[in-house]
Formats: C-alpha cells, structure tokens, sequence
C-alpha cells in the first residue's frame, strides 16, 4: 500500500511523519529518510503488512503544495481573503518578494 505523508518536523533522530488527509502521526527515524528530505517534502511511503518498505521524496506534490502556499502568501499580502477567487487579479498587491 502506497501512502502520502508530509515531513512535519524533526525531534531528536525521528522525523515526525503527518500521514493522508487525517494527519496521523508516525516517527520515523532520520536514518531511513531519502537523502536530502526536509521538513515540508511530501513522501510516497510504500508499506506492507504494517512495516515501512520504501519511502521516497514525492518532488510533484512538494513543488505543487509549495506553490499553493506562495499563491496564498501572495494574496494575503496584497489584503486579499483566502475565500476570494484567485483568478480575479492575480497581479494586484504583489511586490515581487520571493519567500521560497
């Protein structure tokens, strides 16, 4: 079974895994992290019967959630509310500041 997960946080040598949608917790040691993983990267975590198989970076999903959030940041600095239709003027408010 194939599982979507976000890195959360690091303590210590575990990483704090957010699992789907409902945001179940796991600890999983750094040690069997994929090289270069941050807090933030989206995870493909592969397991069976209960035990972790293969965990991978998901660079798709990390580089569409980050650009979501950019989008949300941007709206939010030009006095836009979250609830407005992005689409409306997207060049309004925005001063050029990178944040990623």
């Amino acid at each position: 079974m194939n599982i979507k997960a976000v890195i959360d946080r690091f303590e210590e040598e575990f990483a704090v895994i957010l699992l789907g949608e409902g945001g179940i917790k796991l600890l999983i040691p750094k040690a069997l992290l994929p090289p270069g993983a941050k807090e933030g990267h989206w995870l493909q975590i592969e397991m069976d019967e209960g035990a972790v198989k293969n965990i991978s970076i998901d660079e798709q999903e990390t580089a569409e959630v980050k650009m979501r959030i950019k989008d949300k940041l941007r709206r939010l600095r030009g006095g836009a509310s979250l609830n407005e239709d992005p689409q409306e003027d997207p060049d309004e408010g925005t001063s050029g500041d990178e944040i990623f």
